[in-house]
Formats: structure tokens, C-alpha cells, sequence
């Protein structure tokens, strides 16, 4: 598969789910795992474009796909405009959620490059976030999507 732009491969079991791939073979961290039951959304990923749990895929799917992980973002020393309005709009408070989120939140900028604040809280109902009340993710995630279309 490719990784934020890098080709890799690896003997691993045939169990391995993509977020043990990623954390434990490749020591990509960004992308964190909350709850073991798919419920959270701290370990999503984009596959080949759209948003994956990757909890709940096995690694051997992703085999040729392209996986872009939180720290395939930024581009030379340059943080992603979704992660400048997360830093900017203050959506981040233990940051624990975060990359799930940012990743989420590109995808549903794919669809709808003008979300609305109603298609927004949607779409984030399968990422929790324990520290806020999801105000500012939302402010966040609009001004993201604002600088996105530039």
C-alpha cells in the first residue's frame, strides 16, 4: 500500500487490523484507538480518499490502496488547512480525538465542499470527543472548509 505518499510493505498476520499497522509496523501514532468497538472514531484514516475506521478493517484490505494518515497532512513544514482552522478555532482541547476528526472532517469536505453546520454536526456523530460539546470542532471544520475552497 501507500502511505501518505510512501510505498510500504510488511510480513504481518493475516489479523492485523490497519490501525495495528499503522501504529505498531509503520510507528505512525496520529491515529489512536479510543475503544476497541468502533464506536469512537479516533482511529480514522482516509482510504483511498474516504474516511475508514481503521479499527474495523484488516490491513490486508488496504493492500494497493492509498492510506493517508494525520501525519501526511502537512506538506513541507506546512500544516493542512483543516488543521490550521483546528488550531486557529481553538477545536482542539486534549487532542486525543483530534486526528480522527480532522480526517473525518476532509471527507466530508470531499462530498460537501460547503457543509453546512447541521451536515457537519452529522457527519460527526461517529466521532466522540469526551472534552467539549463540539462547538468550536464545528467552527473549526467550517473554516477549514472555507480555506479548503480558497
Amino acid at each position: 500500500m501507500i502511505v501518505n505518499g510512501k510505498p510500504v510493505s510488511a510480513a504481518i498476520d493475516a489479523r492485523t487490523l490497519l490501525v495495528q499497522f499503522l501504529r505498531e509496523t509503520l510507528r505512525l501514532t496520529g491515529t489512536h484507538v479510543g475503544c476497541d468497538t468502533s464506536q469512537c472514531g479516533a482511529c480514522v484514516v482516509q482510504v483511498d480518499g474516504r474516511s475508514v475506521k481503521s479499527c474495523t478493517m484488516l490491513a490486508v484490505q488496504a493492500e494497493g490502496a492509498q492510506v493517508t494518515t494525520i501525519e501526511g497532512l502537512a506538506q513541507g513544514g506546512r500544516l493542512h488547512p483543516m488543521q490550521e482552522a483546528f488550531r486557529d478555532h481553538h477545536g482542539v482541547q486534549c487532542g486525543f480525538c483530534t486526528s480522527g476528526i480532522v480526517m473525518s472532517a476532509l471527507d466530508l469536505v470531499r462530498r460537501f465542499p460547503d457543509p453546512s453546520e447541521h451536515q457537519i454536526r452529522e457527519w460527526l456523530e461517529g466521532n466522540l470527543c469526551r472534552c467539549t460539546g463540539y462547538h468550536n470542532i464545528v467552527k473549526s471544520i467550517a473554516a477549514g472548509a472555507k480555506a479548503m475552497r480558497g
